[in-house]
């Protein structure tokens, strides 16, 4: 469920920002990607540093982009089976206990990215010789924003007076998958 309104004014600006990065990065390798293949097709050369751009910008909006998603609750979930099998007065605190594992799964994943972009921070890419690790920092900056956006909608979710997974209606169930 997109909670986004529900944000105090620092999240809400925070999801904009990545929006507005999302959306640079993703216009720069349209563009990047266009005139090296065109100056490859038409003038026989290409440009030897885009590549290397052009992955290190792929990484960031991969990651950029989970939190996007993260802020706007569009991460896939199956909430059919919940209502189907478990009963009503168990689904809050099995989505209790779902929140605190994908919490514990983003903290890991920040944590360990960490680690691996440190592990490579002295390794420098072949034609710019940047830091390999900065394109590996794109993990544990992405994860960490996720957590902080899946935080922020879990208490929202905690603390709502929502409606149960099976109390919901069809409209509502597709806003809630990110579909609406």
């Amino acid at each position: 469920m997109d909670h986004r309104l529900a944000y105090p004014r620092v999240l809400r600006a925070l999801s904009t920002i990545l929006d507005v990065v999302l959306a640079v990065l993703g216009l720069g390798i349209c563009v990047l990607t266009f005139a090296n293949a065109a100056l490859r097709g038409f003038a026989g050369f290409d440009l030897a540093w885009s590549l290397e751009v052009i992955g290190f910008m792929l990484l960031w909006a991969t990651f950029i982009g989970a939190a996007c998603a993260m802020a706007r609750g569009a991460h896939m979930r199956v909430t059919e089976i919940v209502a189907a099998l478990v009963p009503a007065a168990l689904q809050r605190p099995l989505a209790l206990l779902i929140d605190v594992a994908v919490a514990a799964l983003l903290l890991a994943l920040t944590v360990y990215g960490a680690d691996i972009a440190l592990a490579t921070w002295a390794q420098r890419s072949t034609v710019l010789y940047y830091p390999i690790g900065l394109g590996y920092l794109s993990m544990p900056v992405g994860m960490a924003l996720c957590l902080v956006f899946h935080l922020a909608n879990a208490i929202i979710d905690a603390t709502s007076r929502g409606a149960a997974a099976s109390d919901l209606t069809p409209a509502d169930e597709e806003t809630r998958e990110g579909v609406g």
